[in-house]
């Protein structure tokens, strides 16, 4: 269901635009700025600099997913890579790794997202990177579980006894079977990763103007509700 979900939102936002045939999502007219919903060429109307609204609304969707697809594959990807090396190399690797892990989660998510995104300058990459820790750490823990629980099968100790090496291992029996749970995570968590993009454009610390982002897009709105 959360992958159909987005399924359909990337459908609207990706091909919306050229399937309607929509205005670029900046260089409005400032001639047809405020204009009202169902305007003439503008079903949600304009903004106070003539930019078309659906046209912001879906490049602003866009913009967010990129974003979320981006911090869920490096959760997915090195999360899963680090949660399965330290529950199948166990010794001192794994209490390194998961206190490390454990370091990152106990800090609020948002408040150490802004500290990164705000030495780092807003733009699109940056805010990838102030998210993705949070991502890697979560799928940490979950691919942690989940080869822990394999890691005493009878397939895992045969595959030890033939002797083969541990990385072929962690890729041919630990990884297919893990990944089912990995994914249903990431698909899960990329409305989280959506929120935290939405509240970093909202504080000018995510994707910049005139760049159409839903995180900005609000706090536009917002100015425009207060001004009235």
């Amino acid at each position: 269901i959360p992958g159909a979900v987005i399924l359909v939102m990337v459908f609207a936002c990706f091909l919306g635009p050229t399937i309607l045939s929509l205005p670029s999502p900046v260089g409005g007219d400032i001639v047809n700025a405020d204009l009202p919903m169902f305007s003439a060429g503008h079903p949600l109307g304009t903004d106070q600099v003539g930019n078309d609204m659906l046209s912001r609304v879906l490049h602003g969707g866009r913009t967010s997913l990129q974003i979320a697809l981006a911090v869920a594959g490096a959760g997915l990807i090195f999360g899963g890579a680090l949660g399965a090396l330290a529950a199948y190399a166990g010794g001192k690797l794994d209490p390194v790794i998961m206190r490390t892990v454990d370091v990152l989660i106990a800090f609020p998510s948002l408040v150490l997202a802004l500290a990164v995104a705000q030495a780092l300058g807003p733009s699109k990459e940056n805010t990838i990177l102030a998210i993705a820790p949070f991502a890697v750490a979560a799928n940490t823990r979950i691919a942690r579980a989940a080869t822990l629980q394999l890691r005493e099968q009878t397939f895992m100790t045969a595959a030890k006894l033939c002797g083969t090496p541990g990385h072929r291992i962690l890729l041919r029996h630990v990884a297919p079977n893990i990944l089912p749970n990995m994914l249903t995570f990431a698909l899960l968590g990329m409305g989280i990763i959506i929120i935290l993009e939405g509240a970093l454009s909202f504080l000018g610390l995510g994707v910049p103007a005139p760049a159409p982002s839903w995180g900005n897009m609000i706090a536009t709105g917002q100015q425009t509700l207060a001004a009235t």
